[in-house]
Order: C-alpha cells, then sequence, then structure tokens
C-alpha cells in the first residue's frame, strides 16, 4: 500500500516495516490451501448478510458481495463501520434502497485462498455485482506477482461465470519491496482490468494510505473515519453508475408471459 507522495523516504522506509510485520503477522496462520468455506467470522458476517439479502421479495432487490481480506471485513473497527456496510449506508442514501451490500471479507486472505473459497461464496449469495478487492497479503509476503495475477484472474473468470458484474479495486504497496515489484503489483490490477473488461477503483486507499489520522495504530487498516472517505471518493463513484445500469438493464428485460 503506497504512501502520500509527500511522506520523507525514510518514514515511507518505517512506515513499510510496521505493515510488512504486521501484515505478516495477521497471514501467519494463513496457507494457500484455505478451505472452501470461510472462517467462523467471515461466515457469520456473510451468514447475517444473506438472510437480510433474502428479506426482500421484490424482483428489484439487488445484491452486492464485497470480496475481499482485512481491508473489506474492517478489521479493528465495528461492523457499521467497516467499508461494505457505509456503502450500503450510502447508496442507500442515494435512493438506491433496494440494494444489499454482504461483507465477505477474511482477514489474512491471500489470492489463493480467496480462489479456494470463492465458488462456496458466489454458490450461497448469488450477487448480482462483486466488488474484488485482493492481492495486499500475497504482497506483504513477497509472493511471486505471477501467481497473485492467475489467481486473480481466474476468481475473476469464476465471478463472471456466475452471473456477477465485477468491479476490481486495485491495490499499491510500499517501497520497500523493491520498485520492479512495486510496479508490477501496482499494474497488474489496471492490465486484469482491461483484459476481462472490468470497471476499475485505481487505488482503493487513495486519501487514506499513509495519513495517520485515517488509519489505526498498525498504519494498514483504516478507521471507521478513513472507511468513509474510501467509500465517499473512492468507492461510490465507481459503484454507484454500475448499479444504476443493472438496474436500468432490469427494468428494460421483458417480464414473465402471463399465464394461459
Amino acid at each position: 500500500m503506497q504512501t502520500h507522495p509527500s511522506k520523507s523516504p525514510k518514514l515511507r522506509w518505517l512506515i513499510g516495516l510496521l505493515v510488512l510485520g504486521s501484515m505478516l503477522s495477521a497471514c501467519s496462520d494463513q496457507t494457500t490451501t484455505a478451505a472452501v468455506e470461510p472462517k467462523p467470522a467471515a461466515k457469520v458476517t456473510m451468514d447475517a448478510g444473506r438472510k437480510q439479502a433474502t428479506t426482500h421479495e421484490s424482483a428489484n432487490e439487488l445484491v452486492v458481495l464485497a470480496l475481499g481480506d482485512s481491508l473489506t471485513e474492517g478489521l479493528g473497527v465495528a461492523k457499521d463501520g467497516n467499508y461494505p456496510a457505509l456503502l450500503q449506508q450510502a447508496l442507500h442514501a442515494e435512493g438506491l434502497t433496494q440494494v444489499t451490500v454482504v461483507n465477505s471479507g477474511l482477514s489474512g486472505e491471500t489470492s489463493s485462498g480467496l480462489l479456494a473459497r470463492v465458488d462456496w461464496v458466489l454458490k450461497q449469495l448469488q450477487p448480482d455485482l462483486t466488488v474484488l478487492n485482493i492481492g495486499a497479503n500475497d504482497a506483504m509476503r513477497g509472493l511471486p506477482l505471477a501467481l497473485t495475477t492467475q489467481n486473480i484472474d481466474t476468481i475473476i473468470q469464476r465471478i463472471q461465470n456466475s452471473g456477477s458484474e465485477v468491479v476490481l479495486a486495485g491495490m499499491q504497496i510500499y517501497d520497500n519491496l523493491g520498485q520492479e515489484y512495486v510496479v508490477g503489483f501496482k499494474d497488474l490490477y489496471p492490465q486484469l482490468a482491461e483484459a476481462h473488461d472490468l470497471t476499475l477503483i485505481p487505488f482503493f486507499l487513495e486519501h487514506v494510505a499513509g495519513e495517520a489520522q485515517f488509519n489505526q495504530n498498525d498504519l494498514i487498516h483504516p478507521t471507521q473515519a478513513g472507511y468513509a472517505i474510501i467509500v465517499e471518493r473512492n468507492v461510490l463513484p465507481v459503484v454507484k453508475p454500475v448499479i444504476q445500469d443493472l438496474i436500468a438493464t432490469r427494468l428494460q428485460a421483458p417480464g414473465p408471459e402471463p399465464k394461459p
């Protein structure tokens, strides 16, 4: 995750060490062969979201799946202060009350771990739109970019094959991993978005990364105030038009033929 350009090289290095150490600690129990079903914390969140999603009987109800790691789960903030919860609040405030946003973030998740559980998640929720934010933990482990790219590429294909639209959230990392890796990691997101004709959030943590007042003490995970900025400035402007297009497409689709 990239620091603000105004930060000194020394500060970038110190923050990078903090990020690397904290992320590796969070990931220490995560293997690349995660169970197909989410771990208990994520499953509880999904069960609650699925119950909420199924309370609406209107054919216009639309499910948005927020899929990712701790940045999606909202590690360290209240359940109503993570980005999926704030995104739903913002969409409802815009009049899109038929939208339910379900949080399927899992702390420590790598692209390999998400690939192992994505089919189960899609089967359970059958989302209309998926906001995919994954890869930060791969980078903090220094995993090969080719592996991360291949995993995310496959995840995107599986989401699309399920019938869901995809919005891809781009990520960046600190420069302590070497310039070639940093640039390659940053570039893989727009490249995948172009290859699959996806809508892209250029940098999920824009306006928040490296800003102490918007992050928790680990300088990795946003506070609720940080998530509010992410939703307002980065996510909502990208996701809202996609949702509006989905709703418009539904309205234009022919209804069921009347019974004889």
